[in-house]
């Protein structure tokens, strides 16, 4: 007998539980796109999934070897971009890619260097209006913000950046006519769910590092 989807499925108390041990905890986050700037002036992209909002304090975790956080510890520019879930190609397209020379030990196996991560990943930057990063023009929200507060975790394995929002974007499309609220019938954010790339529906695709089963794309 197959079991019921997951989404059919009502919430039973007294049904038991099994204890894992997954080998990642992204339950399902949106992905964000954050650009900074390097030494020589010119820009770097990566996607992370570690970012969630304290009012106009975005709290972002990144790994502690990568260039963003290199970056950041030094130059406290950035922007959050949040692309929706058509946008989830490019990141894919971002995913095996650091802005470090050489490639840190501790990244990925199949992680390679890439200066232009913009064209890689057929993006176009735009120019922001309170930080030297670009923003992605292709994202429906952009937060420049700058970065107040970059520390290690428990772990050391990570930095934990607190960046304060000065200044938002966002297309119109996904905005309540004439007021300043995104309208959340209109905007879908990109989600990572266990290395699977979803919108606020059907899977769309999955990453190059998943460990689960890939479903068959229609």
């Amino acid at each position: 007998m197959n079991a019921a989807p997951l989404s059919t499925m009502t919430t039973d108390t007294a049904a038991p539980r099994t204890a894992i041990e997954p080998s990642i905890l992204y339950f399902g986050t949106p992905v964000v796109l954050l650009s900074t700037e390097n030494p020589d002036g010119s820009s770097n992209l990566a996607p992370i999934s570690s970012a969630w909002a304290l009012d106009r304090t975005v709290v972002l975790g990144l790994g502690r070897d990568g260039q963003t956080a290199q970056n950041l510890g030094s130059r406290p520019d950035l922007v959050i971009n949040l692309p929706d879930p058509a946008l989830w190609p490019a990141v894919e397209r971002l995913a095996p890619l650091t802005g470090r020379n050489p490639v840190p030990a501790t990244k990925a196996q199949g992680c390679r260097y890439e200066p232009d991560k913009f064209t890689v990943a057929g993006l176009h930057s735009a120019p922001s209006h309170t930080v030297r990063p670009p923003r992605v023009a292709e994202c429906p929200l952009q937060l420049e913000a700058r970065a107040e507060q970059v520390r290690p975790d428990v772990s050391g394995d990570f930095v934990i950046v607190e960046a304060v929002v000065r200044k938002v974007h966002a297309d119109p499309r996904i905005v309540v006519p004439g007021t300043n609220h995104i309208d959340p019938a209109t905007w879908s954010p990109l989600i990572y769910n266990f290395r699977h790339y979803f919108g606020l529906g059907p899977e769309l695709g999955h990453s190059y590092r998943t460990q689960t089963p890939v479903q068959t794309m229609p």
